[in-house]
């Protein structure tokens, strides 16, 4: 599939699109586990957002992982409000395709999260992963608070380490507060769950993040 230099760059409020005041809908629940995708969820539950590349294959990642209650596809770290997958895709709305993890520290820390982020595609790429290309597929950490926000620039700074040793180019990745999060469609949600054989373009490097991987406070 061919892209157009724009959907490469970053739009303005003045080039964005209008989006809509309502959100789109979406599925009330998880087709793997059941749970609510907007909550309410369980006390002491906390969340993370993640994008690195097509969102199908990257909610697999995490669904999977133990300690994570619930996962859903969204668009994050944009201009237009709630856009539709058509408008992300265009490179006009400024989103990148994202997945939010609702986790429980006391199964699963943040900082195995990052490291499954890391090592789950490739972060040194910009504006594409592997053969998808747009804006939409950048990489990105969001965070909800200040102590994921030096968890994830220390796990970033370690993991640059480790990518320089073995040739790769520089980190790409955003790393910016958590703002809305626009749940996607719910065709997106859970979509390689339904379709077994669907297509996933998230790969990653091969190399090992050196973070530690212990039972979050």
């Amino acid at each position: 599939m061919l892209f157009s230099r724009k959907a490469l760059e970053m739009p303005t409020p003045e080039t964005a699109l209008k989006g809509r005041p309502d959100a789109i809908p979406t599925a009330p629940t998880h087709f793997v586990d059941g749970h609510p995708l907007k909550g309410p969820y369980p006390e002491g539950l906390r969340t993370a957002q993640f994008a690195m590349g097509c969102f199908w294959g990257v909610e697999r990642k995490f669904w999977q992982l133990p300690g994570v209650w619930v996962t859903a596809v969204g668009y994050v770290a944009g201009i237009t409000p709630n856009p539709s997958y058509e408008e992300v895709c265009s490179g006009r709305t400024g989103h990148t395709e994202a997945v939010l993890v609702v986790y429980d520290p006391a199964v699963l820390s943040y900082e195995a999260l990052l490291k499954a982020f890391w090592e789950g595609h490739d972060p040194t790429q910009g504006m594409r992963q592997g053969n998808d290309v747009g804006s939409q597929y950048r990489s990105g950490i969001y965070t909800a608070d200040a102590e994921q926000a030096k968890a994830a620039a220390d796990s970033r700074d370690a993991y640059q380490a480790a990518l320089s040793a073995r040739g790769y180019d520089e980190i790409t990745t955003e790393i910016a507060p958590a703002g809305e999060f626009y749940f996607a469609e719910a065709y997106h949600q859970q979509y390689l769950a339904k379709n077994p054989a669907g297509y996933c373009g998230v790969g990653g490097t091969g190399v090992s993040c050196p973070i530690g991987v212990g039972v979050g406070a």
